[in-house]
């Protein structure tokens, strides 16, 4: 339910501590949060593992019902997958609907998806998750629609079942695929006007967005809550050295992400899977920095995207009371501290990215017989061509290109750089 509904959900969040996963219920408290419900409750059970009916052990689940009742909650936030059997036991016990984990952040998707592929996206996670959960005439997808975790676009009404839910996805995820060869044209085209492509990843909530604004001067829909982003927004961004590069906001990652949802919104990372730079935006101010940082790199590695260069740039050194003092964790990425707010950094920030960019333009000369206009055309459209001389037998040209695109120029012109390859000059 959105925040400004007159009435908000109140939700109990329980979460089970086992040997080999600690409980933290900030996140999934922020998460209820971001979905517009109010936490009047949290419930921890150390246990080695769930009970295979209901989760948490027959007493905790007694202790739960009490808690529900004396708080009037509505709603039992659960902080991990639960199978379908543990998600109607509990309800039967508690009486009030209960969400997992994964139908939770399908949730606040559902909110946040402001285009039509982000609404395609979120369709296919919902679809997919209620999915192995039908029973007998397809009360799960019934729930859709109405309240937290019950969100959902397309025919959310109807009673579907498999073979229906089947064939909607298979539906969706054509309309997906064609949404990615769509945003494959935009990136080449990018990369022919000789664009890099840098995307701003990093936990949700680190300011990203906010970030990008600064740095661009965009118009980006922020907020401080969770994945207030999902669907990409790209700026050119201008460089100290006079070059420009195609700067990308994304879906901020979280721990735990379900599959699904990385599954679904294959076609909004694929900015950065194709990205020859990574900004990772770390919140300085936040306790947990360690374990977000190593989150976002889990996600990367998922993406095989956590071998591209990265900058590390830890945001909201405003919210730092010494942040002179601040040590980041050691890394091998350069590093910079900034505040989207303030501007602090910013200027060391673009400097570091014309830096480490690995497809950064090389400067070249070529000398070409005035019979090749069909190169010289070429070399205007794709590269910035620095100077022109005219001369008796041909043109001479010097100009920044990409080192694919001086590759592309040997292959498909048969033109070789007079002078070799050189480093653009810094500029004063």
């Amino acid at each position: 339910m959105h925040s400004n509904d007159v009435h908000k959900d109140k939700a109990i969040i329980a979460a089970l501590e086992t040997p080999d996963q600690p409980s933290d219920l900030s996140e999934l408290a922020a998460l209820v949060e971001a979905a517009g419900a109010e936490v009047v409750g949290e419930v921890v059970q150390s246990r080695n593992r769930p009970h295979p009916a209901t989760y948490f052990g027959k007493g905790k689940v007694v202790e739960i019902a009490a808690l529900v009742a004396a708080t009037e909650a509505t709603l039992l936030v659960v902080d991990s997958e639960l199978t379908p059997s543990q998600i109607r036991n509990l309800e039967e016990e508690i009486e009030v609907q209960v969400l997992d984990r994964t139908q939770l952040i399908i949730d606040i998707f559902a909110q946040r998806a402001r285009t039509y592929e982000g609404r395609l996206q979120v369709e296919i996670a919902q679809l997919s998750y209620a999915l192995p959960r039908l029973t007998g005439r397809g009360t799960e997808m019934s729930r859709l629609g109405a309240g937290i975790g019950t969100r959902g676009p397309g025919e959310s009404k109807l009673e579907y079942d498999r073979r229906r839910i089947r064939e909607r996805i298979r539906e969706l995820r054509k309309e997906v695929a064609d949404i990615k060869r769509h945003r494959a044209l935009l990136r080449a085209g990018r990369v022919r006007r000789g664009y890099p492509l840098v995307s701003l990843v990093g936990y949700t909530n680190a300011g990203k967005s906010t970030l990008l604004n600064a740095l661009t001067n965009a118009d980006i829909f922020v907020a401080d809550m969770l994945f207030a982003t999902l669907d990409p927004t790209t700026r050119v961004l201008d460089l100290p050295d006079g070059q420009q590069v195609a700067i990308t906001d994304t879906v901020g990652f979280i721990s735990r992400l379900p599959h699904m949802l990385v599954d679904a919104f294959h076609a909004t990372l694929e900015e950065v899977k194709e990205s020859d730079l990574l900004i990772h935006v770390v919140d300085a101010a936040n306790p947990n920095l360690y374990e977000q940082i190593d989150s976002v790199q889990a996600v990367l590695s998922e993406l095989k995207a956590a071998d591209k260069p990265q900058i590390i740039a830890y945001n909201k050194a405003d919210l730092l009371p010494y942040p002179d003092a601040f040590m980041p964790p050691i890394s091998e990425h350069p590093w910079v501290m900034v505040s989207a707010i303030s501007g602090q950094g910013l200027d060391k920030l673009r400097q570091l990215i014309a830096e480490n960019l690995p497809n950064a333009p090389k400067r070249v000369t070529y000398f070409l017989p005035h019979d090749r206009g069909e190169v010289v055309s070429w070399l205007h459209n794709h590269g910035e061509v620095i100077q022109q001389d005219y001369e008796a037998a041909g043109v001479r040209l010097v100009v920044d290109l990409r080192p694919a695109l001086i590759r592309q120029v040997s292959k498909q012109f048969a033109v070789q750089p007079l002078e070799g390859v050189a480093e653009i000059e810094d500029a004063e």
